[in-house]
C-alpha cells in the first residue's frame, strides 16, 4: 500500500494540534470550558454535514458503544491534562504526557496482531531523549511526585488508550460516523464536568470566542479527521509517536507568536525527537548482524 497520503495527512494532523498551546497560552478562558467547547464546537460543524448527506451510519452496537469509550476516553484526558496543568506546569504535564509511545508500545505488544519492531523502540528511546533536552533537563530533574504527576502520566495512558482503541474500531467503521460519536459523547461528558464544577459557559470576549472557534474547528475536527484517517492505514505506534513532532512545531510557533526563548540545547532536543520519529519509520532492521 501507498503510505504517502497518510503520512501527508499525519504531518498535517499534527501540524493543526500544534497551534493548541499557542491558543491555550493565551488564557481567555478556563481550561475545563476550552475542553469542552473544543469538543462542542467540532461536533456543532460535523454533525450537521453527515446528517444531510447521510455520511453517517450507525455501526453495530458493540462498535457503538466502543466509539463511545473513545469519546470518554480522550474527554477524561482533556480534563485530567487540564488539571495537571493547573496544578503543575504546562511543560512538566507535557513531558509526562508525551510518554504515551510507550504505553502504545506495551498496549501494542499486548493486544494488536502488530507488534512493535525493534526500530519503534530504538527511535522512541531517541525521540523520548529529545523532547527531554527540548523541555530542558532542570524540569525533568525537578519532577514533583505528587498527584499533578500522576494525573499527567494517567493522561498520556488515557491518550494511548484511545490510540489504541481507535486503531481497531476505524478496521470496521468510516471516519466520519466514528468522528460524530466521540464527539458528541465526549462533548455530553465535558459539559456534565463542567456542570458539577460550575464552569461559566458564556461571558467571554469576542477573541475568546473566535480562539474557542478555531480551537474545534482546526484543533480537533480538521486535526482529528486527518489524524483519523492516517491511523487507519499506520500502525498505530508509529502514529503515536510522530504525534510528539507537535511538541517540536509548538516550540517554533511559540518562538515565533509569543517570543519564548530558543536555545541550542531546544534545537537539538527536536533534532533528535524528529530523528527517533524518523527511525520508527524506516523498515528495515537497524542492527550489525550483517556486519562481518
Amino acid at each position: 500500500m501507498n503510505n504517502a497520503k497518510p503520512k501527508l495527512a499525519l504531518a498535517l494532523g499534527i501540524l493543526c494540534i500544534s497551534i493548541f498551546p499557542i491558543l491555550v497560552r493565551l488564557q481567555l478562558t478556563n481550561g475545563l470550558i476550552s475542553a469542552f467547547y473544543r469538543m462542542f464546537i467540532a461536533a456543532v460543524l460535523l454533525l450537521p454535514y453527515v446528517i444531510i448527506t447521510r455520511k453517517f451510519k450507525r455501526p453495530p452496537t458493540t462498535i457503538t458503544l466502543l466509539a463511545v469509550v473513545c469519546g470518554l476516553v480522550f474527554a477524561t484526558d482533556i480534563a485530567i491534562w487540564n488539571i495537571a496543568i493547573q496544578k503543575s506546569s504546562a511543560t512538566q504535564a507535557t513531558l509526562l504526557a508525551n510518554l504515551s509511545p510507550v504505553w502504545v508500545g506495551i498496549g501494542s505488544f499486548l493486544v494488536l496482531k502488530n507488534k512493535p519492531s525493534a526500530n519503534f523502540w530504538i527511535g522512541t528511546a531517541i525521540a523520548l531523549m529529545g523532547m527531554v533536552t527540548l523541555v530542558g533537563f532542570e524540569t525533568f530533574a525537578q519532577l514533583n511526585f505528587d498527584l499533578a504527576f500522576v494525573l499527567a502520566v494517567l493522561s498520556g495512558m488515557l491518550y494511548a488508550t484511545y490510540i489504541l482503541i481507535s486503531k481497531n474500531i476505524l478496521s470496521q467503521v468510516d471516519i466520519l460516523s466514528f468522528m460524530s460519536i466521540v464527539l458528541v459523547s465526549s462533548s455530553l461528558f465535558l459539559a456534565l464536568v463542567c456542570g458539577i464544577t460550575a464552569e461559566s459557559f458564556s461571558g467571554f470576549s469576542n477573541t475568546a470566542w473566535l480562539v474557542l472557534f478555531i480551537q474545534g474547528a482546526v484543533c480537533q475536527l480538521t486535526a482529528w479527521l486527518l489524524i483519523s484517517y492516517s491511523t487507519q492505514h499506520l500502525q498505530a505506534t508509529r502514529v503515536s509517536l510522530s504525534l510528539l513532532g507537535q511538541a517540536v512545531l509548538a516550540t517554533l510557533l511559540a518562538w515565533l507568536f509569543l517570543d519564548e526563548k530558543m536555545s541550542w540545547f531546544r534545537i537539538i532536543g527536536a533534532v533528535f525527537l524528529l530523528l527517533g520519529i524518523r527511525i520508527t519509520f524506516y523498515n528495515k532492521p537497524i542492527g550489525f548482524k550483517n556486519l562481518k
